[in-house]
């Protein structure tokens, strides 16, 4: 669909141009994001607050971001393309736009401005990393660990989750090779600067490999977000990796005897994709619904929920304290400067570009 077609569609004026009436638009719409408590940050921030305002309107949440390519690609290939709305990471989002899954938009038509003024792509700034990507929060992939199980020496490195001497148990990686080969190499030695330049060689992934074979008859493999919190919690691992904001969740909201482990954390950006080929009325709904949950003062109170960074710059400001716990959230952010002493940006570009082909690797290794 053209873009002047989508833009009249949603009621967004263009220049020279009158505002149109709003097409008519679905009366339900189906998001796709990770579950549990980043999902019900985006519920309490966004979709309630939208349905308040839309009565009558049925929102369906999905739990299947992880597989959000796979599916994503079978159902372009099926011709039924079932979901509105998908909060993908930022390769993902790559991936989707460069295989034409995902639909490319003007952020400064379709997205609101900042309350000065600023156009949409000022206030996202770099965090508007493709065509096809609506920036929400920034977080990162970083450790827990069980304080009643590392003994008197609390893990300081990232490393620590490749020494089971000092620190035996079982740990928890995700079931897939992102994020775990950059900390085999970071840990077997590579400086952060080579780590991708490694990566692309053979003998860079098979090295990667090798020092996660080290671990891994100690490993519990996760797919989901909620997996590791639970493990902690239920004390079948020592330590795991997951979002920032799950861990949040476990320490402050549920009190368990967990710490963060900042060390190692691996920055990366969530936003929403379009899929591509949505009838007019699902579009318009999706259009409308994302102008609203990513404007500057629902990125905020989004941050009211979870520790995870507003990827608007005006949202940054009006970040405040936690709504049940009256925390000041700032310090919990991955961002703030005493958790981002030794942090990690995720190449994303590269990881777009590799990602089946490591995938397939990886999957191959688990099952040897």
């Amino acid at each position: 669909m053209k873009l002047k077609s989508i833009l009249l569609s949603t009621g967004v004026a263009l220049a020279g141009a009158p505002m149109a009436l709003a097409q008519e638009m679905a009366d339900s719409m189906t998001l796709v994001s990770w579950g549990g408590a980043y999902q019900q940050s985006q519920i309490n921030a966004y979709s309630d607050p939208y349905k308040e305002m839309h009565e009558g309107l049925t929102v369906v949440w999905d739990e299947s971001s992880n597989e959000a390519v796979a599916k994503l690609r079978a159902m372009n290939e099926a011709g039924n393309v079932t979901w509105d709305l998908v909060d993908v990471t930022a390769a993902d989002a790559m991936r989707l736009c460069d295989e034409g899954l995902a639909m490319e938009i003007d952020h400064d038509e379709m997205l609101a401005p900042a309350p000065d003024g600023t156009p949409a792509s000022d206030d996202f700034g770099d965090t508007i990393v493709s065509d096809c990507f609506i920036p929400q929060i920034v977080y990162s992939i970083t450790f827990g660990y069980r304080q009643d199980m590392v003994g008197d020496t609390p893990p300081e490195s990232v490393c620590a989750i490749f020494d089971t001497e000092t620190y035996p148990g079982k740990r928890s990686l995700e079931k897939r090779p992102i994020n775990n080969v950059e900390w085999a190499l970071l840990c077997d030695g590579v400086p952060k600067d080579e780590i991708y330049d490694v990566l692309e060689t053979e003998e860079g992934q098979d090295r990667a490999l090798a020092k996660l074979d080290t671990i891994k008859d100690d490993v519990i493999w996760w797919s989901a977000g909620a997996d590791t919190p639970q493990l902690l919690a239920d004390g079948e691992v020592v330590m795991g990796s997951t979002y920032n904001g799950r861990l949040f969740s476990l320490i402050a909201e549920q009190g368990q005897p967990v710490n963060m482990l900042w060390d190692g954390q691996v920055y990366d950006l969530d936003g929403w994709i379009i899929p591509e080929g949505l009838p007019e009325d699902r579009l318009a709904r999706a259009m409308d619904f994302v102008k609203f949950a990513t404007d500057t003062q629902r990125l905020a109170d989004q941050a009211k929920y979870i520790s995870y960074g507003p990827a608007r710059a005006s949202s940054a400001p009006l970040v405040s304290t936690h709504a049940t716990l009256g925390i000041e959230m700032a310090p919990h952010m991955p961002t703030d400067p005493a958790n981002a002493q030794n942090t990690f940006l995720q190449n994303f570009e590269w990881w777009a570009d590799y990602r089946d082909d490591l995938d397939a690797k990886f999957q191959a290794w688990l099952a040897k």
